[in-house]
């Protein structure tokens, strides 16, 4: 298992003179670190009007500053939001293949469909997004291999294009879809693209039993969106390292996880996007074939009472102020969170390691962890890096 690093820019009020400034400099410089480590790749996410959420609207453009302040450590894009209203799809193929020269080759691209917040944000349809982003996984590979580039649909008519510049790597930057439903993980298995979820709040378990999902979906593509199959599986998680237990706690683990918890839910409009998703897996079970593979896991979940997680969460959707400590108390309990010494940090990614994930994206920067203690907890872990990376 690879050991990467995942970072969204966060940036929690209050806000100092010069935060945002701040926040920008000190992601070059965990980067750098990173990079001198030994993590696998830095992953930056793109998020649109999040507030304290997230700073990383234009990620394409920290990830440029980034690989021209590192050496070895691969930049990945934890992804571009796909439909066209966000990013057109020969912008995007344009924009990777240019990064992947500058950093001469360490590009890793992903790309999702969004969600309900950023679709309203920029006018679009629901309902347009799941196509849009499967046109964009078409277009953008067959974009790099290409010279003379056609492609025609409802959203798009393009007539023999040479579009520009192609990647260094060859044939092309591997593929990533990230996702967080039973139904985008079984797609992004049958495009042949590796798949980036996330641990947060799923039990191992769940996510034991997702990557199975995913993996019966990608061995079974043979004809990849791409020009291979990138049958990989990352995962992202809240990661706080201190030189003990206590001092993790002291740094602000618990507070930040609970920040992360509601910022996120409220951010992402969790409860809408709750009964839309709830709403296409009934529709995938009334389906005449018993929606396949994500009918299977959906089946297997229908007996299943609601975790401590599930029920939590929920709380919070409703509005209520549950206290941190019982927000970390249960997310640690289903072990969503890797907080402790590095003895229990090891012990820990050695569970992530055992459920066959390829690569644990490390969320080091969160919520108000001080700078001192994020710095210490990347380096701490960034020692573990030779037991899993072999």
């Amino acid at each position: 298992m690879k050991i990467d690093l995942f970072n969204e820019i966060q940036n929690p009020r209050p806000w100092p003179p010069g935060h945002e400034q701040h926040r920008f400099r000190r992601a070059i410089e965990q980067a750098k670190l990173a990079d001198e480590l030994g993590y696998g790749c830095w992953w930056q996410v793109e998020h649109h009007g999040a507030g304290e959420f997230s700073l990383s609207s234009a990620p394409e453009l920290v990830l440029a500053a980034i690989a021209q302040h590192t050496n070895r450590i691969r930049i990945g894009h934890s992804a571009v939001l796909a439909p066209g209203r966000f990013n057109h799809p020969i912008r995007v193929a344009e924009r990777a293949a240019t990064l992947d020269h500058l950093s001469g080759g360490r590009v890793e691209l992903g790309l999702t469909r969004s969600t309900i917040p950023e679709w309203r944000l920029f006018g679009i349809e629901p309902a347009q997004a799941r196509a849009q982003t499967q046109e964009a996984f078409e277009m953008v590979p067959k974009m790099w291999t290409t010279d003379d580039f056609s492609y025609h649909s409802e959203n798009y008519r393009i007539e023999n294009v040479s579009i520009g510049p192609k990647p260094l790597q060859r044939p092309h930057p591997p593929l990533w879809q990230a996702a967080a439903s039973p139904t985008s993980f079984e797609d992004a298995g049958r495009r042949g693209v590796g798949v980036l979820g996330t641990t947060m709040w799923e039990s191992l378990e769940r996510v034991g039993r997702m990557i199975k999902l995913y993996r019966a979906a990608a061995e079974a593509c043979t004809e990849p969106v791409g020009s291979f199959v990138n049958n990989q599986v990352g995962y992202f998680t809240f990661v706080h390292c201190a030189e003990t237990d206590e001092q993790a706690m002291r740094n602000g683990a618990a507070a930040a996880a609970a920040w992360y918890t509601v910022t996120a839910l409220r951010f992402f409009e969790a409860a809408t996007e709750f009964a839309a998703t709830m709403q296409r897996h009934q529709e995938l079970l009334d389906s005449p074939d018993g929606g396949g593979l994500t009918g299977d896991f959906l089946r297997g979940e229908i007996d299943n009472a609601p975790t401590d997680a599930q029920l939590l969460i929920g709380r919070v959707l409703q509005g209520e102020d549950v206290p941190e400590e019982e927000l970390f108390t249960v997310l640690s309990a289903q072990q969503s969170l890797i907080v402790g010494s590095p003895e229990t940090c090891r012990e820990k990614l050695s569970t992530y390691a055992d459920l066959g994930i390829d690569r644990l994206m490390c969320l080091h920067q969160i919520g108000s962890i001080p700078d001192e203690a994020v710095d210490t907890s990347i380096r701490l872990i960034g020692e573990l890096i030779p037991e899993f990376d072999r």
